[in-house]
């Protein structure tokens, strides 16, 4: 299959449908062209090349299996694939026992990048970088627990569950944060529009 365009949407999906049929090719072409890019990514979380190597090396083996599962009304291919890359580099700055922390500004070009993405995202709604930096505002204003617990759930799209085995906390509890943290994001949110 011949490939332009290094990040085309729709190559992307077809290479992820081939991969998930075990096309062998198909999933190195997809790992050629994305590989600079996710490596990247999670250089900037991990700060090592060696873990940014082993967080990499861990996502595409997860793509590797998760590719049949994919469904392109969810995300876009690089929005999901980002998402189970930055995932796995999560995973090992907590085995390192490095704070995980959303920071202001990082999720604030974040929410704007997922806005500017093709394909629909956990963003998507959001219709304005105005709202968006709103949002960022109003997460920094969060508790760092509510913070990362939001994050992980709505912008990593994992479960209540994932996010209760991913912090190592009871899931009543991180349910508890994030309800709270969605009501004080609710009510900032509110003030912030009040005129």
């Amino acid at each position: 299959m011949p490939y332009d365009t290094p990040h085309d949407p729709d190559q992307l999906h077809g290479l992820l449908l081939a991969a998930g049929r075990r096309d062998a090719q198909a999933f190195r072409t997809l790992y050629d062209a994305t590989s600079p890019k996710l490596f990247g990514f999670a250089l900037r979380i991990l700060h090592k090349r060696e873990l940014a190597e082993e967080a990499l090396q861990d996502g595409y083996v997860a793509i590797w299996h998760a590719a049949g599962t994919y469904q392109a009304a969810l995300a876009a291919p690089m929005t999901w694939m980002t998402t189970i890359v930055r995932n796995k580099a999560l995973d090992i700055r907590r085995r390192l026992d490095q704070p995980v922390e959303i920071d202001a500004d990082g999720f604030d070009s974040e929410v704007i990048a997922a806005l500017a993405a093709a394909g629909p995202g956990p963003a998507e709604t959001l219709q304005r970088s105005t709202e968006a930096q709103a949002l960022a505002h109003c997460m920094a204003t969060l508790e760092r627990r509510h913070q990362q617990a939001i994050g992980l759930a709505f912008f990593h799209d994992l479960t209540h569950g994932e996010v209760a085995q991913q912090l190592s906390l009871p899931l009543g509890t991180v349910k508890t944060w994030i309800r709270r943290g969605l009501e004080k994001l609710k009510n900032c949110l509110a003030r912030r529009e009040a005129p």
